[in-house]
């Protein structure tokens, strides 16, 4: 398989390697379109690369410079078209990773002055630079994406691609597991829920008694993904977020406190910390209705004589799951499970990525209790969760085990068409990138090494 053209340049950027830095002369080495690429940044890239290749445990004989520089060719040449075609990116969230990745390297070497003494620069310089760097990278996947989400790919040229592979050029399909569950949310949902509620309402007093914000959030809140930072979240219009939240944001005045809100998630307080145009700065405290033991063992003891039931064939366990499972998205097919939750949770709307075989790791702790069992047993009852973090009881059913093997057109189409998908993309990506190179300006310093270029376009 070709190297993928798609290059992590915005991670690359935002981690600079400051420690240990030997300072090089610098000099503009290339130009594409109106950006100039400088041979520190070549240098810098090029360290980068090594890094990453030791922590992969990678090894190449092609020169880090020559890739380097290659890929920073074809950054500049996707922002400069990125500006042509009026590409929009949100400018202030990668601002605001910047800051908090200098503010991260700060703490690490522990004060500002360190930072600049290990980088040679004062800290506005750079935050400018990396800050500049990141939105060309931002600009550049963007360009990107605007050109390969517009690859569509046929049926037909599916296998047609199939066909043209080699049997030892085919993918190896990891094994995968078949199974039926069936799940009940607890009974005193209604009570835990009431629970939450004054719970937040108590936090919203607190915090407009004068307790911060932030510090309820870091110390309650159950996302994950904002905690740590206080409850923040990045800038994003009201269209990114769940209605009944962007709701409730598009009400309230910068540093005003909404009341309990309710979405999918459990429940939140949200605080609006500022707004620019359509975008949005919130942070907000998430908690989940939670059971006591005593609550949860109903969920248990219903589920293990209904387990019962089905193993002295008094109702089959497919007929107990359409009568009894609390799941919408598999209880209709007899507690078959499928993917469709996940593809609800990342807003994938496409049903022809709709599948019911699954890879172990993507069994989270389901596969805990499968692992044990043949087709056709039951597990015990246990306690889990859905993809919300909502807790719920549930039992499950093996069905089928499909055993490692080549991929096949007939049983792994879908694995296969995203791979014959993905190569059209970069073909497609490669004509587009030829065609570009030729009409755009691009001068290269006969002092750098383009012997290892992957694409001779580029001297021209």
């Amino acid at each position: 398989m070709r190297k993928t053209i798609l290059v992590a340049i915005i991670s690359l950027f935002l981690a600079p390697q400051l420690k240990g830095q030997t300072v090089v002369a610098d000099k503009v080495v290339a130009v594409v379109g109106n950006s100039a690429i400088l041979y520190s940044d070549v240098v810098d890239y090029s360290k980068q690369i090594v890094a990453q290749r030791k922590e992969r445990g990678y090894t190449s004989d092609r020169s880090p410079m020559s890739e380097a520089l290659e890929s920073l060719l074809m950054q500049k040449l996707l922002y400069n078209q990125a500006l042509i075609d009026s590409i929009e990116i949100n400018a202030m969230a990668v601002s605001e990773n910047v800051d908090k990745r200098v503010d991260a390297m700060i703490a690490e070497l522990g004060s500002i002055a360190a930072l600049e003494a290990d980088a040679g620069k004062p800290v506005f310089e750079i935050k400018a630079d990396m800050r500049r760097m990141a939105e060309e990278g931002q600009y550049a996947q963007m360009m990107q994406n605007t050109i390969m989400s517009g690859v569509t790919i046929t049926p037909g040229e599916v296998e047609r691609f199939y066909n043209t592979l080699r049997t030892d050029m085919l993918p190896i399909v990891p094994e995968q597991y078949v199974y039926a569950q069936i799940t009940k949310f607890p009974t005193s949902i209604t009570q835990a829920k009431q629970r939450t509620r004054e719970r937040l309402l108590e936090m919203r007093e607190r915090v407009i008694g004068g307790s911060r914000f932030d510090m309820l959030a870091r110390m309650y809140s159950m996302d994950p993904g904002s905690a740590l930072q206080g409850g923040e979240m990045d800038y994003m219009p009201l269209s990114g977020l769940e209605k009944p939240f962007a709701d409730a944001l598009s009400k309230l005045q910068p540093n005003q406190i909404s009341g309990v809100v309710e979405t999918v998630y459990g429940f939140h307080i949200i605080q609006l910390i500022d707004k620019k145009g359509d975008q949005y700065k919130c942070r907000h405290i998430l908690l989940r209705p939670t059971f006591t033991d005593y609550e949860l063992a109903d969920d248990l003891k219903f589920l293990d004589s209904l387990r019962t039931e089905i193993s002295e064939q008094r109702i089959t366990f497919e007929q107990a799951a359409i009568e009894h499972s609390d799941d919408k998205y598999s209880k209709q097919n007899g507690g078959l499970v499928t993917n469709h939750e996940m593809l609800e949770v990342y807003g994938a709307n496409d049903t022809s990525y709709s599948r019911t075989a699954f890879y172990k790791e993507d069994l989270g702790r389901d596969y805990t209790y499968m692992r044990t069992l043949r087709p056709g047993d039951i597990s015990a009852p246990f306690q889990s969760a859905d993809m919300r973090g909502n807790t719920l009881t549930k039992m499950i059913k093996l069905i089928e085990i499909i055993p490692s093997h080549t991929a096949s057109l007939s049983n792994d189409y879908l694995q296969i068409e995203q791979i014959a998908l993905q190569h059209k993309q970069q073909d497609e990506f490669e004509k587009w990138l030829n065609k570009k190179i030729s009409a755009m300006y691009v001068r290269i310093d006969p002092m750098m090494d383009t012997s290892e270029f992957e694409n001779k376009n580029w001297i021209k």
